[in-house]
């Protein structure tokens, strides 16, 4: 599993969403090893008075959030992080400008199509 968060300013976002996300998913799919018909992601547009960033990044800032089973090697997820960089460029949004964070937990932890995470059998590798 791999659900995806997208925050960055409503008048930013607004304009690149179905890209961005075709450009996360495609990250996720060849760094993961990831199914192409698996995308789990949500936008959060905030109001220029609901998002404050740091000093030195422009109204393009946008923070990227991957929440999933844990397994991954270390190598595949700086994979996924360095081709966010690179793909994300051509959308405006600059290294200076993009923050990611990889959030994981045990499968024990999931709970989808009626059931705990660890009791599915998944049809992809976790272990990449």
């Amino acid at each position: 599993m791999v659900q995806t968060k997208i925050y960055g300013l409503r008048e930013h976002l607004d304009s690149i969403k179905p890209k961005l996300s075709d450009v996360i998913h495609s990250c996720v799919i060849d760094a993961l090893q990831y199914p192409l018909d698996k995308r789990a992601h949500r936008f959060f547009p905030l109001e220029r008075d609901d998002f404050f960033y740091p000093f030195g990044r422009t109204e393009r800032y946008t923070i990227v959030e991957f929440s999933m089973i844990e397994g991954r090697s270390v190598e595949a997820k700086k994979q996924l992080i360095r081709l966010l960089f690179e793909r994300l460029q051509p959308l405006g949004i600059s290294a200076q400008d993009l923050e990611i964070t990889i959030f994981e937990t045990p499968k024990h932890n999931w709970g989808f199509r009626g059931l705990p995470g660890d009791e599915h059998q998944l049809n992809y590798k976790i272990e990449v």
